[in-house]
């Protein structure tokens, strides 16, 4: 059975805190933001005043995703190479910003579709059917976790292309909450239960 490594925990664990601080923080430094209607990234637009506190984040969450990605071995490889191209496109998000929260570019539209579909994606790519392993990542929570965060992903992203939205940075810290949170829980759960059966054995 492939393990998951302790830098994969460490990541998991940071991962949630630093998610959360990161938006509420910049989002509390900027009077007048509004998170339900405004996404995250327009906290990190150029004109942003609060541009590079988010951003900092992002290249933070970014970091955090390809060390869990290289030390998660317990995930199936294809699963690994998904979070790693999540982390990537992460990365593309953060230098890619928007050029103000009024605008887009078609270079950040593609590097944060591709992390929030990759970000929903990585369950199944990473499922494994051997007994030994937690059911986080064995057909049923890996299943369900990846049909959950697609159709709320799609839910956004329908959202963040109505030139009418009212509720577009509600949706959209919905599906990265969900999708951050289970990353974190999977590679805890399967961390937990690795040791269970390690003792068990003894």
């Amino acid at each position: 059975m492939q393990l998951i490594g302790i830098w994969a925990v460490i990541a998991a664990t940071i991962g949630p805190i630093q998610n959360l601080t990161g938006w509420n923080l910049s989002a509390y430094l900027w009077p007048g933001y509004d998170p339900i209607s405004q996404t995250i990234s327009d906290l990190a637009a150029d004109d942003s005043p609060v541009k590079w506190v988010q951003t900092s984040f992002f290249i933070l969450g970014a970091t955090l995703t390809l060390i869990a990605a290289w030390s998660a071995k317990a995930f199936a490889l294809p699963g690994r190479i998904t979070l790693f191209l999540a982390g990537l496109s992460s990365y593309g998000v953060a230098y890619f910003a928007v050029p103000d929260i009024k605008s887009n570019t078609p270079e950040h539209l593609f590097f944060a579709t591709a992390a929030f579909i990759l970000f929903s994606a990585w369950p199944l790519f990473a499922m494994r059917f051997d007994k030994r392993y937690h059911w986080s990542i064995r057909p049923p929570g890996a299943i369900g976790a990846t049909l959950v965060m697609t159709l709320v992903t799609l839910i956004f992203l329908l959202t963040w292309l109505d030139p009418e939205r009212t509720f577009t940075g509600l949706a959209q810290r919905a599906i990265v909450v969900m999708q951050v949170i289970w990353l974190s829980a999977a590679i805890w759960m399967q961390f937990l239960h690795q040791r269970k059966v390690a003792t068990a054995t003894i």
